[in-house]
């Protein structure tokens, strides 16, 4: 299987709206970030909540197909990683600082 695209496929508009929505809840709760070969590891808190995140993930993986997402949880809180083909550390970088 070829792998996809790079790419985000929200208007301009559509994703300056998300960033200041949920991305920006997702920025709030990460207490630490790692980075990875092929992409992001972040910590966040305990206090969480999964069902946000769940949306979060949700979404992002219609306007994002080519992202891969795992999630652990832990009793001191969630790491989520954040990973998918070459290009998906930078593609990142500039979507969440």
């Amino acid at each position: 299987m070829s792998e996809l695209p790079i790419a985000c496929t929200l208007t301009s508009s559509d994703l300056q709206e998300r960033r200041t929505t949920v991305l920006e809840k997702f920025r709030r709760e990460i207490t630490e970030s790692k980075e990875l070969d092929n992409g992001y590891a972040y910590s966040l808190s305990a206090e969480t909540s999964l069902q946000d995140l769940a949306t979060m993930i949700d979404l992002e993986r219609q306007c994002c197909p080519f992202l891969r997402f795992r999630v652990e949880v832990e009793p001191a809180g969630v790491r989520l990683e954040l990973t998918g083909p070459p290009g998906t550390k930078e593609f990142l970088s500039a979507l969440l600082e």
